[in-house]
């Protein structure tokens, strides 16, 4: 019983984890730009491409997690290499700057 109480609480967690970031709307994202509540995107194109200044942008995307949104950037540099830039969009942080696969 113990051990189908715990795979109950596991999944329970997994599942809220998976609910705890989701993409934000075009729409959405246009009222928060324009609200000033997230960093205009050129401004947050130009901090991750500042990491990476040999790289192109391949990919954005701006998803939610726990309240805080987070501007994701995927980047390529010069010699093919592929990065993945993670910013809090209403600051401009880097949360992440790695080497993806």
């Amino acid at each position: 019983m113990k051990t189908l109480t715990t795979l109950c609480m596991s999944v329970a967690l997994m599942m809220g984890a998976g609910l705890a970031q989701a993409d934000v709307s075009p729409a959405k994202t246009v009222e928060l730009s324009t609200s000033g509540a997230i960093l205009a995107f050129d401004k947050l194109d130009q901090t991750a491409l500042a990491q990476h200044p040999k790289a192109t942008i391949v990919d954005t995307e701006l998803d939610e997690s726990y309240g805080r949104y987070i501007y994701q950037v995927d980047l390529r540099d010069d010699k093919g290499q592929k990065w993945e830039v993670e910013m809090d969009a209403a600051t401009g942080e880097i949360l992440k700057n790695h080497q993806d696969d």
